[in-house]
C-alpha cells in the first residue's frame, strides 16, 4: 500500500512543461469541459509590436507605406500561423471525445482523452475523471494525478497548519487504487459538497470560440474556392476537347504559337532507313532527272551561274494519284544539304478567318532565315483553287502564298515545290511563270518501270524460281505505284446499274484503286496463309486476279438457271473478244461472283495503250454488247435480264461519244457474229458450267474446233483431246 502510494506521488510530481503559453480550445461535444486560455503570444506579439523601431522621419512617404503595410502582412500572417494549429488539435480532441463517450469501457481511449485532454485543459481532466464517465487504470490515475498538481487543486488534500486541516493524500491515494483497480463505484472526494472540497468553475473567453469559428469558415471558404477552381479546369479541357471534335482549332491551335510554327525535316532524328532519297524513286525517270538538277544547283551553284542561269522559283509535280509525287519530294529532302520545310494544303485552313495567311507568312518567314531552302506544299489544290466570290477565306490564304512567292519582297535561294493531281483546278495567277517556274509531270510507270518497281519491292523477299518479274510487269500494263489501275471489264451484274464506269480521255473503263505493293503484299499473305517459304508465281497471280476482278463470294448461293444464264452471257462477251479485229486480249472468265458481279470477263492491253484508234473502239463497243446477244440467242428476246445494263450503259455512253447509230450496227455485226458462232457458245458455256474459272489458254481450246474451215472428224478428235486437257 505505501509503495503503490509512494509511486503514484512520484510519477504526479514529476516535471511537467508549462502550459501557461498553450490556447484552450472549445470541444463540440456533449461533455461540457471548462477551458481556459492565456494569450500570452499574442499579447507577446502586439509587445513586440510596439518595440519596433519607428519609422525613420526623413524616409520617403511611399517608404512608410510599404513598412507598415509589411507589418500588417507580418502581423495577420502570425494570427493565422497561431490559430491554425489551435483548429487542428481541437478537431483532435473533438475525435478523442467522441471515441471515448462511444466505447465508455475501453480503458486505452478514455487514457488517451485524459492525455490529451492534460495538454490543453487540466481542469476538463479533473471533472471527467470526478465525474466517473469511463473505466481507468494506473495510468488515468497518473493524468488525474497530473492535474491536480498542474492546477494546484492538489493543494486541497494537503495539511494546513493554520487551519487545523489535516491531511487527506492517503485517502485520496486509497480511494484511487481502489478506482484504478475497480473496486470502488464511490465518488472519489466529489467537489462541491462542502466548503473544504469547491466546485471550481473556470470562465472560458468568448473570443476564443469566434476566432476558431473564423478560421473554420476560412479554411472552408478556401476548401470551396480550389473545388470550384477544379470543376472549371475541368470544364474547360473537357469544352475544349468538344469543340476539337468538332472542327475547331481550340486553344492549343489558335492560341498557341506552336501550332504557326512551319515543318522542319530534321534528318539527324529520322531513323535510317525512313530517309528516302533518289535510289529508293522508280518508274519516273525523267521527272526524277530534273529534280536532280535543283538538287544539284543547291548543292553548287558556281556551276549554273557562272552562264547565268538562275534558280528556279517554283515547281510543280502533277500527275495521276500514286505515281509517286510525294515520294520524289521526301527524295529531295534525303538528298538535299539544305533545311527542307513542309506543310500540307489542308493544314493552312481552319475554323477561325485569317489562320491560313498567317501560317503561310510564317512558313516563309522561317525559310527566309535560313534561306537557301526548300518548301514543300503536298495537296496544293486544298489552298491553290481557282478563287470564288463566296469563298473569301480561301482567298486569303491564296493572296498571301501568291505575294510570298512573287511580291515586293524578294525570296531569294527559296524553291518552293507543290504536288497535286488536279492541276486544271489550280488558280492561273499561281501556275504562271515567275511562280511555279517548271511543271514536272509524274505519269503512270512504263513496262520498265514497272519492272524496277517490282524488283524494288521483292527485294527483301524470298522467291520461287518459276517468278518472273518481267513477265509479271507486262501482264500489270496501268498499274504504278499505289493509285488507279484502268481497264476494262464486261460483267454481269447483280443489280443494274450497280457497277460504276468512268471515263479517260474518251474510251470508257473500269477504275479500281490498286497498286504494284498491294499486289505483292496480298502475294505474301496468301503465301503465308498456305504455308509456303517462298514467293511463287501462283501467289503473284493470285493477287492480281483478287485485285482485278475482285474477291471470289464462294458461300453466295446462286441457282442453277442464273448461274446458266450467267454462263452464256460471259460466254458471249468472250467469243466476241477473241473473234473481233482490235479487241484487247482476254485475261480470265469467270461465273463465280466477285464483288457485286455474278460473273466477268476481263481484259488486259498486250502492251502500254497512248492512244485508241476507231478499230478499238467499235470493237469495245461489241464485246460490251455480247452479253446480251447471246441471252437473246439463247433465251429469246423475252427472258434478257437486267444482267446487261453495264453492258449497255457502257456501250451507250461509247456510241454517244463515237456515233449513235454505231450502237445498232455493232448490234447487228455481233448478231450475225454469234448465230455462226453458236455452236461455239453453247461449248463455252458447258465448260464455265462445269469448271467455273477458265483462263485464256483454256478458251482458246475450247473455241479452236469451231474456228471456220475446220473438219467434222478433226473438231470432233479435237473435242476429245480438249476433255483429256481439262480433266
Amino acid at each position: 500500500m505505501a509503495t503503490l502510494q509512494a509511486s503514484l506521488l512520484c510519477r504526479a510530481f514529476l516535471p511537467f512543461p508549462s502550459h501557461s503559453h498553450r490556447h484552450p480550445l472549445l470541444l463540440h461535444s456533449k461533455l461540457p469541459l471548462p477551458l481556459s486560455r492565456n494569450l500570452t503570444s499574442r499579447s507577446q506579439s502586439n509587445l513586440s509590436t510596439a518595440q519596433t523601431s519607428p519609422i525613420d522621419e526623413q524616409r520617403l512617404p511611399i517608404a512608410a507605406f510599404f513598412q507598415r503595410a509589411r507589418e500588417t502582412a507580418e502581423k495577420a500572417f502570425t494570427d493565422f500561423a497561431n490559430w491554425f494549429p489551435l483548429w487542428q488539435q481541437e478537431r483532435r480532441l473533438a475525435t478523442l471525445i467522441i471515441d471515448a463517450e462511444a466505447h465508455p469501457n475501453d480503458v486505452a481511449k478514455q487514457t488517451a482523452l485524459l492525455v490529451q485532454l492534460n495538454k490543453h485543459s487540466p481542469e476538463s481532466v479533473i471533472k471527467h475523471f470526478e465525474g466517473r464517465k469511463g473505466a481507468v487504470d494506473s495510468r488515468g490515475v497518473v493524468e488525474y494525478l497530473r492535474a491536480l498538481v498542474i492546477t494546484n487543486a492538489i493543494s486541497e488534500y494537503l495539511p494546513n497548519e493554520e487551519y487545523g486541516k489535516p491531511s487527506r493524500l492517503p485517502t485520496l491515494l486509497q480511494e484511487l487504487m481502489q478506482r484504478a483497480s475497480g473496486n470502488s463505484d464511490e465518488p472519489i472526494l466529489s467537489p462541491g459538497i462542502s466548503e473544504r472540497q469547491p466546485l471550481h468553475v473556470v470562465m472560458v473567453d468568448p473570443k476564443v470560440s469566434q476566432k476558431s469559428r473564423f478560421v473554420q469558415d476560412l479554411l472552408s471558404t478556401i476548401l470551396f474556392i480550389v473545388v470550384m477552381g477544379l470543376i472549371w479546369v475541368m470544364g474547360m479541357v473537357a469544352l475544349q476537347k468538344f469543340i476539337v471534335s468538332l472542327g475547331g482549332i481550340g486553344t492549343s491551335s489558335a492560341g498557341s504559337s506552336a501550332s504557326y510554327a512551319p515543318k522542319e525535316l530534321n534528318k539527324e532524328v529520322i531513323p535510317e532507313k525512313n530517309v528516302k532519297t533518289f535510289k529508293d524513286v522508280k518508274g519516273c525517270d525523267d521527272a526524277k532527272q530534273e529534280l536532280e538538277e535543283v538538287v544539284e544547283y543547291l548543292k553548287n551553284p558556281a556551276k549554273f551561274t557562272r552562264l547565268g542561269g538562275k534558280l528556279p522559283k517554283g515547281i510543280l509535280l502533277t500527275g495521276p494519284p500514286g505515281t509517286g509525287k510525294t515520294l520524289l519530294a521526301k527524295a529531295i529532302a534525303g538528298e538535299a544539304g539544305v533545311p527542307f520545310f513542309y506543310r500540307a494544303g489542308s493544314e493552312f485552313e481552319e475554323m477561325y478567318v485569317g489562320v491560313g495567311a498567317r501560317r503561310v507568312r510564317s512558313l516563309f518567314q522561317a525559310a527566309k532565315k535560313k534561306a537557301p531552302c526548300i518548301i514543300f506544299i503536298d495537296e496544293i489544290d486544298a489552298v491553290g483553287a481557282t478563287r470564288k466570290q463566296w469563298e473569301g477565306h480561301t482567298k486569303k490564304t491564296l493572296h498571301q502564298l501568291l505575294v510570298e512567292m512573287d511580291g515586293f519582297e524578294q525570296n531569294e535561294g527559296i524553291i518552293v515545290m507543290a504536288a497535286t493531281n488536279l492541276p486544271d483546278i489550280l488558280d492561273p495567277a499561281l501556275t504562271r511563270p515567275g511562280r511555279f517556274d517548271r511543271h514536272i509531270i509524274v505519269p503512270n510507270p512504263d513496262l520498265r518501270g514497272r519492272q524496277e518497281i517490282l524488283e524494288l519491292y521483292l527485294q527483301d523477299k524470298p522467291l520461287a524460281d518459276d517468278v518472273d518479274i518481267k513477265t509479271i510487269a507486262r501482264g500489270t500494263p496501268g498499274f504504278n505505284g499505289a493509285g488507279e489501275y484502268l481497264f476494262n471489264i464486261c460483267e454481269m451484274n447483280l443489280l443494274p446499274f450497280c457497277f460504276t464506269f468512268h471515263s479517260c480521255a474518251g474510251f470508257y473503263n473500269c477504275s479500281f484503286k490498286l497498286d504494284l505493293a498491294n499486289l505483292v503484299n496480298i502475294a505474301a499473305i496468301k503465301a503465308a496463309v498456305e504455308g509456303a517459304e517462298k514467293l511463287a508465281a501462283a501467289q503473284l497471280e493470285f493477287a492480281k486476279d483478287r485485285i482485278i476482278m475482285g474477291t471470289e463470294r464462294k458461300t453466295m448461293s446462286i441457282s442453277e438457271e442464273s448461274k446458266k444464264l450467267t454462263a452464256f452471257h460471259e460466254s458471249g462477251h468472250a467469243i466476241v473478244a477473241i473473234n473481233t479485229e482490235g479487241a484487247q486480249p482476254i485475261h480470265k472468265a469467270t461465273i463465280l461472283p466477285r464483288g457485286s458481279a455474278l460473273g466477268m470477263v476481263t481484259q488486259l492491253p498486250s502492251g502500254d495503250e497512248t492512244s485508241v484508234s476507231k478499230k478499238q473502239l467499235l470493237a469495245r463497243l461489241d464485246v460490251c454488247m455480247g452479253g446480251r446477244v447471246a441471252e437473246e440467242i439463247i433465251f429469246g428476246q423475252d427472258h434478257i435480264t437486267t444482267g446487261a445494263s453495264s453492258d449497255l450503259n457502257t456501250a451507250t455512253e461509247l456510241a454517244q461519244y463515237m456515233v449513235v447509230k454505231l450502237l445498232r450496227e455493232a448490234y447487228d455485226r455481233v448478231k450475225a457474229l454469234l448465230r455462226k458462232h453458236e455452236k461455239a457458245l453453247h461449248a463455252l458455256a458447258n465448260a464455265l458450267l462445269e469448271y467455273e474459272t477458265l483462263n485464256a489458254e483454256e478458251i482458246r481450246r475450247i473455241l479452236l474446233p469451231y474456228r471456220e474451215g475446220r473438219l467434222p472428224k478433226k473438231q470432233e478428235q479435237e473435242a476429245t483431246e480438249r476433255e483429256l486437257v481439262l480433266v
